[in-house]
């Protein structure tokens, strides 16, 4: 129901408020005791609670009645009014999660303001509820191999604080879809997750987007902070925002609070910030074009998001998924991978990470056509160092202009690198795909040269096994 429930002993009270806001076009409903509250709000609860902290002839006392309402109907907004109002209670009532106080005698004026945001924030809400429960089935987190594993024992722990979280990884590498796995298992889950994306917003319309904007006759815009009311904000490429804005962002961390363009009512946010990047912020301070404070601030957790080739090993369980997600989205027939497949997608380059592995795969199911399972010759690999004319070029010019002896350890240093990489380090994996004992493969892993280079970027004689 889209009303407005009001709670008062004082059936004054209760006609004025009413009258005050069905004049403004919104629906009421008016109780004096705690136990008709929880019984209208339990038949249909309401999209705002106004709500008397004194209840004369009840069990329970408003604070009571709070933090119930809050516990069962997270998205109910709750505003406390009170004739004896003092500091400590409003704080109290915020700290259980009260969207306002206002102290009686009230300034109409003043409760319409209030009321009016609250009601915002209802709608935003439930807005937002209704598309988490849409939301991909395609923003999972999968994987098995160390560095995913490393990752999401890092995350977990995330989920149970508050922390600011600093997100640090490249494009397409799953920044976002891991700030959603940490406010999905918070104590936020039931409020918004508010993405920003800093990059895609035009400078001069940052502070707007942001901020939201007052103009006449009281009339205004909420911006993204003030959506994300209770919730979880994601600064995504923060290091896209403006200068000016990054200094009002920063009083925001600090207070808070705001006001909207062209306001002067500090609005009152209690969100938690986690941010991403794919640049050094360190070098955009020495620049000068990043506030070191702000990264400070924002700073708290750093978590490195590792790239597809740092986990190699989930690359065949990643396209699987996105197979079958395309199969659920948009039809396509449901295939597999060979297994050849899946190796030769182990030694690609993935600049573009995860982002990239989905449209490869959404291509192949495209342009290949058929139901049987996805084979290594349907493969795009003209972007992976291959040639476009493999009939006439089968050797690169650099194989090609070396001695036999030497061409021969220049292709199994490559080719044994690349199968270490695919299996994460793992030299008993590797062993065992290459047909090798693994006291050979290492022997002959010295022998090449690479076994001391395990602090590389690409190999791993240190590799566990």
């Amino acid at each position: 129901m889209s009303d407005i429930l009001i709670v008062d002993d004082e059936r004054d009270i209760r006609e004025l408020i009413a009258d005050i806001l069905e004049d403004e076009g919104f629906p009421t409903r008016k109780v004096g005791t705690a136990e008709d509250c929880m019984d209208e709000v339990i038949q249909a609860p309401p999209n705002l609670l106004i709500l008397d902290i004194w209840l004369k002839d009840s069990d329970m006392d408003g604070i009571d009645i709070l933090k119930k309402v809050k516990k069962d109907y997270p998205d109910t907004p709750v505003v406390i009014i009170s004739g004896h109002g003092n500091i400590e209670i409003a704080v109290a009532a915020i700290k259980q999660g009260a969207y306002d106080f206002i102290e009686k005698p009230f300034n109409i004026d003043q409760l319409l303001v209030v009321i009016k945001r609250a009601m915002e924030t209802s709608r935003l809400r439930h807005e937002n509820t209704s598309l988490r429960q849409k939301e991909s089935p395609n923003a999972r987190m999968l994987g098995n191999s160390p560095a995913f594993k490393t990752l999401m024992s890092q995350l977990e722990k995330l989920t149970k604080a508050n922390s600011r979280v600093m997100l640090v990884g490249a494009s397409g590498s799953g920044k976002e879809m891991a700030a959603r796995f940490i406010h999905n298992n918070s104590d936020r889950s039931q409020f918004p997750f508010v993405v920003v994306n800093c990059a895609a917003i035009q400078g001069d319309r940052m502070d707007a987007v942001l901020f939201g904007q007052e103009g006449e006759n009281k009339s205004h815009s909420v911006g993204l902070l003030e959506q994300a009311n209770g919730g979880t904000v994601y600064l995504d490429e923060v290091a896209d925002i403006p200068l000016t804005t990054q200094s009002k962002l920063l009083r925001v961390l600090v207070n808070q609070g705001f006001s909207r363009m062209g306001g002067v009512d500090m609005v009152k946010v209690d969100f938690r910030v986690i941010s991403s990047t794919s640049k050094h912020l360190e070098k955009s301070i020495e620049r000068g074009v990043f506030r070191e404070e702000l990264f400070h601030r924002l700073n708290v957790v750093p978590v490195v998001v590792p790239s597809l080739a740092q986990r190699s090993e989930d690359i065949p369980v990643l396209a699987q998924h996105f197979l079958r997600f395309f199969h659920e989205t948009q039809g396509h027939p449901l295939r597999d991978l060979t297994d050849d497949a899946a190796g030769l997608l182990q030694t690609m380059s993935w600049p573009g990470n995860i982002r990239q592995l989905a449209n490869v795969m959404e291509r192949i199911l495209i342009l290949t056509g058929g139901t049987g399972p996805i084979a290594t010759d349907q493969i795009p690999v003209e972007n992976n160092e291959q040639s476009d004319n493999q009939e006439t070029s089968t050797i690169s010019p650099s194989l090609a202009s070396l001695p036999l002896r030497e061409a021969r350890e220049a292709f199994e240093r490559e080719y044994l690198m690349n199968q270490i990489k695919r299996f994460s380090g793992n030299i008993s994996k590797t062993a065992n795909f290459v047909g090798m004992e693994r006291s050979a493969l290492h022997r002959k892993l010295k022998s090449l040269g690479v076994v001391n280079s395990g602090k590389s970027a690409n190999t791993s004689s240190s590799a566990r096994s």
